[in-house]
């Protein structure tokens, strides 16, 4: 009993949404690491349930029956994968805890051990780094290119194909949950903390039972959310850029008058210059009043307040986490 008090506890959070056909296997594959190459450590797996109208919950609930680390949070709605996790998150209790292991095991979860062997060596966040995608060229396109905006535009770095399957030290834990934010970027806040990082590479695997819930709108929705949550430098590119603009469009206008004067055939004239230049000052302002609009909401959603997530039940949870 007291070699059981002594061991160090992993805690590792997995989403769920229509996964009934993955979460026991999930669920085999992190319980047969821990009797084998983890066997030296305690358990504690934390499922997050978007209000999956399938079995899932009926197959989680039956899991936390016979296994005391099996924790489920079951959601009133789909909150959507971020919000869950974090939600889910602020029950973990390990002295490490992985952020995100998806129950469709697209993250190899047989690198977990070599995640803890690395914790266990002093690095404080170890960041699997997804090098190579088992996904359409689309698809990889799109995500190479939201990384190089996020970047650039960051004041710090975002690793490329670095997601949330990241094995945290309690203190880096502490430190990420101590953010306030009503739409978690999570993989931002973690490069934002700092602390002693390293990147381990991994393939990417394909889907294998059920279907991906992860559509190109939601990716779109979640890369703005990154760039919008992390910099001003949309705001400033607007600035410049609209300074620019009206440095332009003056020194033209008093060409025009230079121009009327030296020699009136030579002075721009009549309705198509106006109108061309009329839909192009248009489309700018356009443009600067959506990305401002992207910041208000971002600035609405987070004053409005109220329950990141709302849950509907809590299994093997007792009510002092909660």
């Amino acid at each position: 009993m007291s070699q059981a008090i002594d061991m160090k506890t992993i805690s590792l959070v997995s989403p769920a949404f229509n996964e009934e056909d993955n979460v026991e296997r999930c669920y085999e594959v992190v319980r047969a690491l821990f009797e084998n190459e983890l066997s030296g450590y305690q358990r504690e797996h934390i499922f997050v349930d978007n209000a999956s109208s399938d079995r899932t919950v009926e197959i989680l609930r039956d899991l936390a029956d016979k296994d005391p680390a099996v924790k489920v949070v079951v959601n009133a709605r789909n909150f959507g994968v971020f919000r869950s996790v974090f939600n889910g998150l602020k029950y973990a209790t390990g002295d490490a805890v992985l952020v995100m292991l998806p129950v469709d095991l697209q993250d190899p979860p047989e690198l977990l051990p070599e995640f803890v062997n690395l914790w266990e060596q002093g690095y404080e966040v170890v960041a699997g780094a997804r090098t190579e995608r088992e996904e359409s060229f689309s698809m990889r396109s799109f995500r190479n290119a939201f990384y190089w905006i996020v970047n650039k535009l960051s004041d710090f770095e975002i690793t490329q194909n670095v997601g949330e399957f990241q094995l945290l030290d309690r203190k880096v834990f502490d430190a990420l949950m101590a953010h306030d934010d009503q739409y978690p970027y999570i993989r931002g806040m973690i490069a934002s903390l700092g602390f002693k990082r390293i990147i381990v590479p991994y393939v990417w695997k394909e889907r294998k039972r059920g279907l991906s819930k992860h559509n190109l709108p939601m990716l779109v929705d979640q890369a703005l959310n990154g760039i919008f949550s992390f910099t001003r430098a949309p705001m400033r590119f607007c600035t410049i850029v609209g300074l620019f603009i009206s440095i332009f469009c003056i020194g033209f206008a008093l060409l025009n008058v230079l121009l009327f004067f030296v020699n009136p055939e030579l002075a721009p004239r009549g309705v198509t210059t106006i109108i061309t230049a009329l839909f192009f000052l248009s489309g700018i302002q356009m443009f600067f009043i959506g990305m401002l609009g992207e910041y208000v909401t971002s600035i609405h959603n987070q004053v409005r307040r109220g329950p990141i997530v709302v849950e509907r039940e809590r299994i093997n949870i007792d009510e002092d986490a909660a």
